[in-house]
């Protein structure tokens, strides 16, 4: 299918778009279009006006900012993965990007066209809800920032006004050390994840938990930060038990069904994916390999 009769519009600067966006009726903004594209295709979005940020220079970079992250939110996902400061920085991040799509697709991917599109199997929407990072938006009335917990608004609807556009997104690193893991399962590599998990970690000399982060993507209408058993894990020792406690709270996600993949089935995925997750955040942990007994 070929998509509907628009206006499209080429703005070089950021003030530009904003101006653009504030005006038109019906406009869209343009930030890779790996997902847009399709869904212009096949009539599923009809705007009467297209913005492509292609051009904003300024809304692309990997940068830091005191002991924060900012990345621009026209920033290659191919630029995130080849980036040694979010190797050294973001492991989580890291990882989760080599999941996205294909190389030709993150070649084109932005990380704020992905967070804007908000598909709930999206790995750098879950690895933000895992970082509670800090979304950057910007409109006629100024910049505003926006928590990674009150981003989703339902499902696919993130909480951007109509005439903001997502500049970039902030991250704060854990400290060095921690460990970090993102996997997910999917019917092929490439495909929509049916179910994805983000973990972070860091212990003590006596291998108890200090801190934990646990983060189901894929399973409902927006990913799902685990904070009950994020808070029964800290003070535990790594092991078998403590791990399958967590899976557990996973698998009690109120989960989604399809045509392809039952409910019950992508809730049982979950916890299996949280404790793979931890097991590996675990192993990356100062290079320890074992759980506790």
């Amino acid at each position: 299918m070929k998509p509907p009769a628009f206006s499209y519009h080429d703005p070089a600067t950021l003030a530009e778009a904003v101006a653009l966006v504030a005006t038109l009726d019906n406009a869209r903004v343009l930030s890779g279009g790996q997902s847009l594209m399709p869904m212009l295709n096949m009539r599923y979005v009809l705007p009467d006006h297209l913005i492509d940020l292609r051009r904003i220079s300024e809304l692309a970079h990997i940068r830091q900012s005191g002991g924060d992250i900012e990345i621009g939110g026209m920033t290659r996902q191919r630029d995130i993965e080849y980036s040694d400061l979010i190797a050294a920085k973001l492991p989580l991040l890291h990882e989760a990007i080599h999941w996205v799509g294909h190389r030709q697709t993150r070649n084109r991917g932005t990380i704020g066209g992905s967070l804007c599109h908000l598909d709930p199997a999206a790995e750098m929407v879950a690895t933000v809800v895992a970082f509670d990072a800090t979304l950057i938006a910007q409109g006629p009335s100024g910049v505003r920032e926006i928590a990674a917990s009150d981003w989703t608004l339902g499902y696919m609807t993130p909480s951007l006004a109509p005439d903001e556009i997502l500049t970039g997104v902030r991250f704060t690193p854990w400290p060095d050390g921690h460990g970090a893991a993102f996997v997910e399962f999917a019917r092929r590599h490439g495909d929509f994840a049916i179910a994805s998990a983000a973990a972070m970690l860091t212990a003590d000399g006596a291998g108890r938990i200090t801190r934990a982060v646990l983060t189901i993507g894929g399973v409902g209408p927006a990913p799902v930060r685990l904070t009950e058993a994020e808070q029964g894990l800290v003070g535990q020792l790594a092991n078998e038990t403590a791990f399958a406690a967590a899976a557990r709270h996973a698998a009690a996600i109120e989960a989604i069904g399809d045509a392809l993949v039952p409910a019950e089935y992508r809730a049982h995925l979950a916890g299996v994916m949280a404790k793979r997750a931890l097991a590996k955040a675990w192993s990356r942990i100062d290079g320890k390999g074992k759980l506790a007994a």
